[in-house]
């Protein structure tokens, strides 16, 4: 597996999350273990696509319904692109898993973990901190101080 394919799909997730108003760990509990595996292989033809189409798209096949969380118009800072995040989001899950059989049990592990919520705080510093503190405290359960 290419990381920069698990870089788009981690981005693509935080992109429908956005746009859906859910948690990242809604958008994937809605994907199954093989069309995760399918959108890891995809993501070299996806790439070229809009975000927007992809987005659509996703939403569609994956039945994907609007929520309620809404973590932009709270924020007090400036707002970190789908971009950023989705590369704190490889950076932990490469860091984590050491072997491309386990890929989508550690995106599944990462998403729907604390640390999920901690990065979708914009209004902290979490998203922004080294990656080896988010590895750490992620490994930890809890933020380290």
């Amino acid at each position: 597996m290419n990381n920069d394919d698990l870089f788009y799909v981690c981005t693509m997730i935080e992109y429908v999350a956005r746009v859906t108003h859910n948690k990242t760990k809604d958008i994937i509990d809605k994907i199954s273990d093989k069309e995760l595996r399918h959108e890891l292989k995809a993501a070299s033809v996806n790439h070229c696509l809009s975000f927007e189409q992809v987005c659509d798209e996703w939403i569609e096949k994956y039945a994907i319904q609007s929520g309620e969380f809404d973590n932009i118009s709270t924020c007090r800072y400036a707002i970190p692109s789908e971009l950023s995040i989705g590369r704190v989001y490889q950076t932990l899950i490469t860091s984590i898993c050491k072997s491309d059989d386990c890929i989508i049990e550690c995106m599944r592990m990462v998403f729907k973990s604390f640390i999920s919520d901690e990065i979708s705080n914009f209004n902290s510093n979490v998203y922004y901190s080294n990656p080896d503190y988010i590895k750490c405290s992620y490994e930890a359960g809890e933020l380290l101080a």
